[in-house]
């Protein structure tokens, strides 16, 4: 019974945030789209250097 409640509390938590939200215009498309990208590269920076400073340090230590 309890978990029928948790289900139906939900989906009234859900229809509640789906009827405040709306679908962002272009200008904050394209904002969200650059700091998603941004964002991106420098995760993939951080890996790449990472990356290199363990291969250096393992080719220094033979």
């Amino acid at each position: 019974m309890e978990f029928l409640l948790r289900i139906k509390e939900f989906i009234l938590e859900s229809r509640r945030v789906l009827r405040i939200t709306r679908k962002p215009d272009n200008e904050e498309l394209r904002t969200i789209v650059k700091v998603s990208g941004i964002g991106i590269l420098i995760i993939g920076l951080v890996g790449f250097l990472m990356q290199m400073v363990i291969q250096l340090s393992i080719t220094w230590v033979k």
